[in-house]
């Protein structure tokens, strides 16, 4: 069986109101991965990303750049368990 690991991300800078959210479950759909995206009061974007290694790894990459028009000052990673998510989802 192969391994899957979970990561809660918190990115800031630039990131709200410039389509981060849905750039983020795009770049999800292409690399295979399942969790979640939403924005957070104090204007940071959370999520939480789940799915093979190499494919969480490539994720947290394109968090580290975000859409073209976001600009990315610091990203927070923190390892989390899996919990078997089916689909990346995008709220709040």
């Amino acid at each position: 069986m192969a391994t899957t690991v979970r990561r809660r991300v918190r990115v800031h800078g630039h990131v709200q109101g410039v389509g981060f959210r849905w750039a983020t479950r795009e770049a999800a759909a292409r690399l295979g991965v399942v969790g979640a995206v939403r924005n957070l009061r104090d204007g940071t974007v959370e999520a939480e990303v789940e799915g093979g290694p190499d494919a969480v790894d490539a994720m947290l990459a394109f968090l580290r750049e975000g859409p073209p028009a976001a600009l990315v000052s610091a990203v927070d990673v923190e390892e989390v368990s899996p919990r078997g998510d089916t689909a990346f989802v995008v709220s709040g």
